[in-house]
C-alpha cells in the first residue's frame, strides 16, 4: 500500500461548493451525481423512499421477497459465519478431543516439538473431517441441498443443519454436565424426553466440558507408562550416582523405542477415533 502511495501521480483535489434552492446546505458536485438526490423529507411513496439515498446497499425486503435477505446482507452473514467457523470447528466437532490426547502423548514423549504443531493441528483436521463425514453428508443432503433447491427457508435450513450436529454431541455427552448447565439455567427436563428438550446453549457448553474431561482422562492413561520408564531411569541413575544428569535425557530414547515397538501411533489414533463410535 505504501509503495502503490508513493508511486501514484500526485493528483489535486477541489471542492466545489454548490448551493440548491429549498435544501439551504453546501453540497459537493451536480444535483445528477449526489448522493441525496432529494429533499429529506420530499418522498411521497415508499419507491420515491428508496431513491433518497442510493447509496445504501444493504437493505431488507420485508414484503414482495417473502421476509428473504437481500443478496448485500446475506453476504455480510456469510462472512460472519465464515469467521465463527474455525470456533464451531473446533468445539463442537471431535476436533478438541483429539488435539488435547496428541498433545499428551507429545508430553508424555518429552520431544518437546517433534511432531510440531502443524503436523498435529493437519492430522487432527483430517482425523475430525474423518469422523465427521456421516454428519456432515447428513446436513449437505437434508439442510443445504433444499436450500439451494428453494424448498425450504433459511429458519428450516438452520434447524435441519442443527440437528445432525445435535445427534452427534449428545452420545458424547455425559449427563451431568447436561444437568449442570440445566440448572445453572432453571430449566427442567427429563431424560425420558431426549436430546430435543434440551436447548442448543445448553447441550454445546455440555458437550465441551465432557470432550475436556474425556481428553484429559485418555491423557492421563497415556502418561502411565511413561512415568514408570522415567522412575526406573531416575532410580538407576541415583544408584550410580549420577544425580546430576537429568533422568529425562536418559529416558527419552527409551520411551521413543517403547513407542515405536509398541505401534504407539496406530494405538493412541486408532483407539481415539473408536472412542467416537
Amino acid at each position: 500500500m505504501v509503495g502503490i502511495l508513493c508511486i501514484y501521480p500526485e493528483i489535486d483535489a477541489y471542492a466545489v461548493e454548490v448551493r440548491q434552492e429549498g435544501i439551504g446546505s453546501q453540497l459537493t458536485d451536480t444535483t445528477e451525481d449526489r448522493t441525496n438526490i432529494n429533499e429529506p423529507g420530499a418522498s411521497d411513496d415508499t419507491d420515491e423512499l428508496k431513491e433518497l439515498n442510493i447509496a445504501n446497499t444493504v437493505t431488507v425486503t420485508y414484503d414482495n421477497g417473502n421476509g428473504e435477505l437481500n443478496g448485500a446482507l446475506r453476504i455480510l452473514i456469510t462472512l460472519t459465519l465464515i469467521a465463527m467457523a474455525p470456533i464451531l470447528i473446533i468445539l463442537m466437532t471431535s476436533f478438541t478431543r483429539i488435539i488435547i490426547v496428541m498433545h499428551f502423548t507429545r508430553n508424555a514423549l518429552n520431544t518437546q516439538t517433534a511432531p510440531p504443531n502443524q503436523v498435529l493441528i493437519g492430522l487432527t483436521l483430517f482425523l475430525t473431517f474423518f469422523i465427521m463425514s456421516p454428519t456432515i453428508n447428513t446436513i449437505r443432503t437434508e439442510a443445504i441441498a433444499p436450500f439451494d433447491a428453494g424448498q425450504i427457508n433459511q429458519a428450516e435450513a438452520l434447524d435441519r443443519a442443527m440437528k445432525p450436529m445435535r445427534d452427534f454431541m449428545y452420545p458424547q455427552t455425559q449427563m451431568k454436565d447436561v444437568r449442570m448447565f440445566l440448572d445453572i439455567a432453571n430449566i427442567e427436563w427429563n431424560e425420558a424426553d431426549g436430546v430435543d428438550a434440551i436447548p442448543s446453549s445448553v447441550l454445546i457448553p455440555s458437550f465441551i466440558v465432557s470432550e475436556l474431561r474425556t481428553a484429559f482422562i485418555i491423557g492421563f492413561l497415556i502418561y502411565v507408562p511413561f512415568i514408570v520408564i522415567d522412575m526406573v531411569v531416575a532410580s538407576a541413575l541415583m544408584s550410580m550416582g549420577m544425580m546430576m544428569l537429568p533422568p529425562t535425557t536418559i529416558s527419552m530414547p527409551f520411551k521413543i523405542l517403547l513407542f515405536v515397538l509398541a505401534d504407539g501411533w496406530n494405538l493412541v489414533i486408532g483407539n481415539v477415533v473408536r472412542t467416537f463410535y
